[in-house]
Protein backbone atom coordinates (compact mmCIF):
# COMPACT_ATOMS: atom_id res chain seq x y z
CA UNK A 1 0.00 0.00 0.00
CA UNK A 2 2.85 2.42 1.05
CA UNK A 3 4.42 1.48 -2.58
CA UNK A 4 0.70 2.58 -4.47
CA UNK A 5 0.71 5.77 -2.37
CA UNK A 6 4.47 6.74 -3.15
CA UNK A 7 3.66 6.37 -7.07
CA UNK A 8 0.66 7.77 -7.03
CA UNK A 9 2.58 10.88 -5.08
CA UNK A 10 5.46 10.70 -7.83
CA UNK A 11 2.85 10.80 -10.64
CA UNK A 12 1.48 13.62 -9.11
CA UNK A 13 4.66 15.43 -8.51
CA UNK A 14 5.71 14.67 -11.86
CA UNK A 15 1.87 16.15 -13.50
CA UNK A 16 2.51 19.22 -11.40
CA UNK A 17 6.22 20.02 -12.66
CA UNK A 18 5.02 19.45 -16.65
CA UNK A 19 2.18 21.89 -16.17
CA UNK A 20 4.57 24.14 -13.96
CA UNK A 21 6.83 24.04 -17.04
CA UNK A 22 4.69 24.67 -19.74
CA UNK A 23 3.42 27.65 -17.64
CA UNK A 24 6.71 29.10 -17.71
CA UNK A 25 8.02 28.54 -21.14
CA UNK A 26 8.46 31.70 -22.75
CA UNK A 27 7.39 32.89 -26.69
CA UNK A 28 11.14 33.92 -26.14
CA UNK A 29 12.43 30.30 -25.70
CA UNK A 30 9.95 29.12 -28.15
CA UNK A 31 11.33 31.39 -30.88
CA UNK A 32 14.95 30.58 -29.98
CA UNK A 33 14.15 26.88 -29.80
CA UNK A 34 12.86 27.95 -33.42
CA UNK A 35 15.53 29.29 -34.59
CA UNK A 36 18.09 26.70 -33.44
CA UNK A 37 15.95 24.29 -35.99
CA UNK A 38 15.91 26.69 -38.60
CA UNK A 39 19.75 26.85 -38.28
CA UNK A 40 19.98 23.01 -37.98
CA UNK A 41 17.74 22.57 -40.85
CA UNK A 42 19.48 24.92 -43.37
CA UNK A 43 22.92 23.01 -42.29
CA UNK A 44 21.48 19.85 -42.96
CA UNK A 45 22.49 18.56 -39.29
CA UNK A 46 21.90 14.90 -38.74
CA UNK A 47 20.10 16.07 -35.20
CA UNK A 48 16.89 17.78 -37.52
CA UNK A 49 14.72 14.66 -36.47
CA UNK A 50 15.36 15.63 -32.85
CA UNK A 51 13.06 18.66 -32.70
CA UNK A 52 10.31 16.87 -33.85
CA UNK A 53 7.65 15.12 -31.52
CA UNK A 54 7.45 11.51 -32.68
CA UNK A 55 3.77 12.05 -33.38
CA UNK A 56 4.23 15.50 -35.10
CA UNK A 57 1.35 16.29 -37.54
CA UNK A 58 3.39 17.28 -40.95
CA UNK A 59 1.54 19.02 -43.60
CA UNK A 60 2.21 20.39 -46.88
CA UNK A 61 -0.19 22.37 -48.96
CA UNK A 62 0.56 22.02 -52.60
CA UNK A 63 -0.10 24.86 -54.75
CA UNK A 64 -1.27 23.40 -58.21
CA UNK A 65 -0.95 24.99 -61.34
CA UNK A 66 -4.44 25.88 -61.98
CA UNK A 67 -4.43 27.44 -59.35
CA UNK A 68 -6.35 25.00 -57.07
CA UNK A 69 -4.15 23.47 -53.46
CA UNK A 70 -4.08 20.20 -51.98
CA UNK A 71 -3.28 19.00 -48.62
CA UNK A 72 -1.54 15.88 -47.67
CA UNK A 73 -0.36 14.83 -44.30
CA UNK A 74 2.60 12.71 -43.39
CA UNK A 75 3.82 10.71 -40.10
CA UNK A 76 6.93 11.78 -39.02
CA UNK A 77 8.40 8.38 -40.27
CA UNK A 78 7.15 9.12 -43.81
CA UNK A 79 8.64 13.13 -43.68
CA UNK A 80 11.99 12.10 -42.34
CA UNK A 81 12.24 9.42 -44.94
CA UNK A 82 11.47 12.00 -47.69
CA UNK A 83 13.82 14.35 -45.97
CA UNK A 84 16.62 12.05 -45.70
CA UNK A 85 16.04 11.39 -49.77
CA UNK A 86 16.15 15.42 -50.65
CA UNK A 87 18.72 16.19 -48.06
CA UNK A 88 21.92 15.46 -50.64
CA UNK A 89 20.23 17.28 -53.45
CA UNK A 90 19.18 20.55 -51.35
CA UNK A 91 23.10 20.68 -49.93
CA UNK A 92 24.70 20.31 -53.73
CA UNK A 93 21.95 23.29 -54.73
CA UNK A 94 22.77 24.97 -51.02
CA UNK A 95 18.90 25.00 -50.48
CA UNK A 96 17.84 26.98 -47.22
CA UNK A 97 14.43 28.18 -46.21
CA UNK A 98 14.21 31.66 -44.96
CA UNK A 99 11.50 32.56 -42.33
CA UNK A 100 10.03 35.76 -42.31
CA UNK A 101 7.23 38.25 -40.69
CA UNK A 102 7.24 35.68 -38.05
CA UNK A 103 4.14 35.75 -35.30
CA UNK A 104 3.77 33.54 -32.59
CA UNK A 105 0.64 32.94 -30.74
CA UNK A 106 0.06 30.80 -27.26
CA UNK A 107 -2.27 27.95 -28.49
CA UNK A 108 -3.30 26.08 -25.56
CA UNK A 109 -0.23 24.89 -23.82
CA UNK A 110 1.37 25.43 -26.54
CA UNK A 111 2.72 27.95 -29.12
CA UNK A 112 2.03 28.20 -33.09
CA UNK A 113 4.30 29.90 -35.15
CA UNK A 114 3.51 31.83 -38.26
CA UNK A 115 5.86 33.11 -41.10
CA UNK A 116 6.52 33.36 -44.48
CA UNK A 117 9.04 31.06 -45.76
CA UNK A 118 10.81 32.00 -48.96
CA UNK A 119 12.71 29.16 -50.59
CA UNK A 120 16.53 30.04 -51.34
CA UNK A 121 15.60 29.16 -54.87
CA UNK A 122 12.50 31.37 -55.00
CA UNK A 123 11.87 34.74 -55.13
CA UNK A 124 8.16 34.30 -53.43
CA UNK A 125 6.95 34.04 -49.96
CA UNK A 126 4.62 31.55 -48.77
CA UNK A 127 2.80 30.56 -45.56
CA UNK A 128 4.00 28.39 -42.89
CA UNK A 129 3.17 27.45 -39.41
CA UNK A 130 4.97 25.83 -36.71
CA UNK A 131 3.09 24.32 -33.45
CA UNK A 132 5.92 23.86 -30.40
CA UNK A 133 5.31 22.74 -27.25
CA UNK A 134 6.74 20.75 -24.16
CA UNK A 135 6.64 17.11 -24.51
CA UNK A 136 6.64 14.42 -21.79
CA UNK A 137 10.04 15.41 -20.92
CA UNK A 138 9.75 19.05 -20.61
CA UNK A 139 11.57 19.72 -24.16
CA UNK A 140 10.71 21.74 -26.80
CA UNK A 141 9.65 20.04 -29.72
CA UNK A 142 7.50 20.42 -33.09
CA UNK A 143 4.32 19.01 -32.86
CA UNK A 144 2.81 20.21 -36.02
CA UNK A 145 4.51 21.71 -39.36
CA UNK A 146 2.54 23.32 -42.28
CA UNK A 147 4.37 24.70 -45.71
CA UNK A 148 2.54 25.78 -48.96
CA UNK A 149 5.02 24.69 -51.27
CA UNK A 150 4.79 24.65 -55.19
CA UNK A 151 6.29 20.80 -55.04
CA UNK A 152 3.61 18.92 -57.30
CA UNK A 153 5.69 15.74 -56.48
CA UNK A 154 4.04 15.62 -52.58
CA UNK A 155 0.70 15.08 -54.03
CA UNK A 156 1.78 11.08 -55.23
CA UNK A 157 1.77 11.06 -51.34
CA UNK A 158 -1.69 12.66 -50.49
CA UNK A 159 -4.43 10.66 -49.31
CA UNK A 160 -6.52 7.80 -52.38
CA UNK A 161 -10.18 8.32 -51.54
Amino acid sequence: MRKLIAVLGCMIISGFMLAANAATTTPEQVLAFFNKYVNAANSYSETITDYYSPNARIIRVVMKPDGTTASVTANTKQYFNQMRLGANLAKINKYKNFYTERKITKQGGDFKITCLRQPSTSDYKIPAHFVIGLDENGDLKIKEEMMYTKQQKFLKYADKK
